[in-house]
């Protein structure tokens, strides 16, 4: 028997719960639906979804709140899908730990493929200090977690190591956006003024030793306001 993975929907819009409905499961999800916050908390915590595709404005709480409560326990994938269109709604959620952050309207192939990515990243190797592993590779562009090397077109990068660390932490969430405050607080630590100069000079540099043309990158990518995105593997 093929066993598929879970997929709560929380959403007040019945008529978007039924699309989000007949579109994953026509992809061979399973499909929860819950349509206020206490309802998706108690079938989070009962059910323990692969994936929660999260609505913020809920008729009972602020999604953040499901989010927030959540991340204090588990590192479940949770995409936000909000037609909050603000960088500070979208930083703020995924400084809160949200997986993704998709705008309504939005294309199902492209929440497909968000939803795949989400369900890898839970997936991927990591050692039992909880480091990444093995090898990341997009083009020519190849990130060696053993070796703690960058190398383009076969060629090592010389990053320095912050630079790799920078790097490799994009490569771990491959095509999730990154905040400037999260990149900062997981290289610089907590105590670090949330000061993104030092950070713009690092990824200066970094597109400097790593891209063809640092103007029009292939591999990591601005997200204006909001912080940065390395491309998905091969």
């Amino acid at each position: 028997m093929e066993i598929k993975d879970r997929i709560l929907v929380v959403e007040d819009d019945r008529r978007i719960c039924n699309f989000f409905k007949t579109v994953l499961e026509a992809n061979h999800y399973d499909v929860l639906l819950a349509h206020t916050g206490s309802e998706a908390y108690s079938m989070i915590t009962s059910q323990c979804p692969d994936v929660v595709l999260l609505d913020l404005g809920l008729p009972d709480m602020d999604g953040l709140h499901i989010l927030k409560s959540v991340r204090e326990w588990s590192s479940m994938p949770v995409l936000v899908v909000s037609a909050r269109t603000h960088e500070k709604d979208k930083v703020e959620a995924l400084d809160l730990g949200a997986d993704d952050y998709i705008t309504k309207p939005f294309g199902t192939s492209e929440l497909l493929a968000r939803i795949r990515t989400a369900i890898r990243h839970t997936r991927t190797g990591l050692n039992q200090s909880g480091q990444q592993t093995g090898l990341f590779s997009s083009g020519g562009l190849l990130i060696d977690y053993d070796k703690h090397r960058v190398f383009v077109d076969g060629v090592d990068a010389n990053l320095t190591q912050n630079e790799y660390k920078i790097v490799s932490l994009l490569g771990k969430y491959a095509g999730k956006v990154i905040t400037y405050d999260t990149i900062i607080r997981e290289i610089w630590g907590p105590n670090m003024k949330n000061d993104n100069r030092i950070l713009r000079v690092n990824m200066a540099n970094i597109r400097r030793k790593i891209e063809k043309n640092p103007a029009q990158p292939q591999y990591i990518f601005t997200e204006v306001g909001v912080g940065y995105r390395i491309v998905e593997p091969d």
